[in-house]
């Protein structure tokens, strides 16, 4: 008997001690949050830790968490930056799984899910070009002070993440209808103060940095290396010159496109955004040395037009009055036919200088054949600028009245 317990008192006594480190750690968890410690016991939550013990969810999390390992860092950093708590990390893994192309039904995008209102409230650039709720450090930063405002108005961090995920207004009256801000009571299953959506959320947060702080956990899956991640950042900031190829910039480091791709999905193209100047893209910060030794800006051939396609478009013409061939179209829109719809998004390559020229010429000049009506055009403009009469123009477009309809487009010349 003595023997037994020699031999097996060291094993009780580490899982023991591995206990108690972790109950320390998940109380002080509990605590950066502003949560009562006796949430700990919650039902729901052990659940959802239960569940993502599974082999399954297990290696579920560690290919979540290693395909981003560069992104990681990063969001740590800032977060820390604001003073907001490191925890956060798992409302981005909650929101998107740390994938910087999601995109919902609801329009919300990136790392953070931001909605195209409350991007634009935090400066996030939206257009042709660039989608900068995609980029990692501008919308983590986004992201942060987002969070770092919900907290003063609330005053505690998990009503800021619940915030964060219902909207302010609907929290406040959840907790006018509750009495009480207590996550407990807010929380609650049968009273349904909030959506099951918002109760689901904040408990996935809690459970999956319970489950981030378990050295069992990760030490089991043979991931210890996620224990001891380094906060320095493996991604450096770059910039490159307005309508630079990414293409070009991949060579350049010796470096396959998809992982450039994947550090820069904020960029729409793959290019940087024309007519802007300088514009900041991500690179692994091992291949800054190359960058700095072998990029150097070089004029640049084509800028690229985002066109959008109007009732009478067809590749023909958009062929013609941008003086490009269809299978340069084709093959840069990845289109599988030449068939156009109204409001579709067409990229065009246009020589540098050409739009500036184009803009200083008459309407004449656009096509040989063909004038696409335009917003304050009239019969007697177009006739002027194009040299036809107002009765050919009739004529040949067969109109019976003076009226044109935007984006029609009127025969010139046979």
């Amino acid at each position: 008997m003595k023997y037994f317990l020699l031999l097996f008192f060291p094993i009780l006594l580490s899982a023991n001690l591995t206990f108690a480190v972790n109950h320390n750690k998940e109380l002080a968890l509990l605590e950066s949050l502003d949560i009562e410690s006796s949430f700990i016991y919650d039902d729901e939550m052990n659940n959802m830790i239960t569940n993502n013990s599974t082999n399954e969810r297990r290696s579920f999390y560690f290919k979540t968490m290693s395909e981003a390992h560069l992104f990681i860092p990063a969001i740590k950093s800032i977060l820390a930056e604001y003073k907001v708590p490191k925890e956060f990390l798992y409302l981005a893994m909650v929101e998107s799984n740390f994938s910087n192309r999601v995109h919902s039904d609801k329009s919300a995008s990136g790392l953070w899910q931001f909605m195209p209102q409350t991007a634009g409230k935090y400066k996030l650039k939206i257009d042709d070009y660039v989608d900068e709720r995609r980029d990692i450090f501008k919308s983590t930063k986004a992201a942060a002070k987002y969070l770092s405002s919900l907290h003063k108005i609330f005053g505690k961090w998990y009503l800021a993440a619940i915030a964060y995920n219902c909207g302010s207004g609907k929290l406040v009256d959840a907790i006018k209808e509750a009495g009480t801000d207590d996550l407990t009571v807010l929380l609650d299953e049968d009273k349904k103060y909030i959506s099951k959506e918002s109760r689901d959320f904040m408990r996935k947060i809690i459970a999956l940095a319970i489950i981030g702080r378990d050295e069992n956990f990760l030490l089991d899956g043979k991931n210890e290396h996620l224990l001891n991640r380094a906060i320095a950042n493996p991604i450096s900031t770059v910039k490159l010159a307005s309508g630079e190829s990414l293409h070009r910039v991949s060579k350049m480091l010796g470096m396959p496109i998809e992982d450039l791709q994947k550090l820069n999905r904020h960029l729409k193209h793959d290019f940087t955004p024309p007519n802007r100047g300088e514009y900041d893209i991500y690179i692994p910060y091992m291949k800054l040395s190359d960058f700095k030794q072998r990029y150097k800006k070089q004029p640049v051939q084509y800028t690229y037009k985002v066109y959008t396609v109007v009732k009478g478009d067809n590749l023909s013409y958009l062929c013609q009055k941008y003086n490009v061939s269809p299978k340069t179209l084709l093959d840069l829109n990845k289109l599988k036919n030449a068939r156009l719809k109204p409001k579709q998004k067409i990229l065009i390559p246009v020589m540098k200088n050409q739009e500036t020229l184009s803009a200083k010429k008459t309407p004449a000049t656009n096509t040989t054949n063909y004038y696409q009506v335009k917003k304050g055009d009239s019969l007697e403009s177009i006739s002027k600028a194009c040299k036809i009469s107002v009765q050919n123009l009739k004529l040949k477009n067969n109109l019976h009245s003076n009226m044109l309809k935007i984006g029609a487009r009127l025969k010139l010349h046979e």
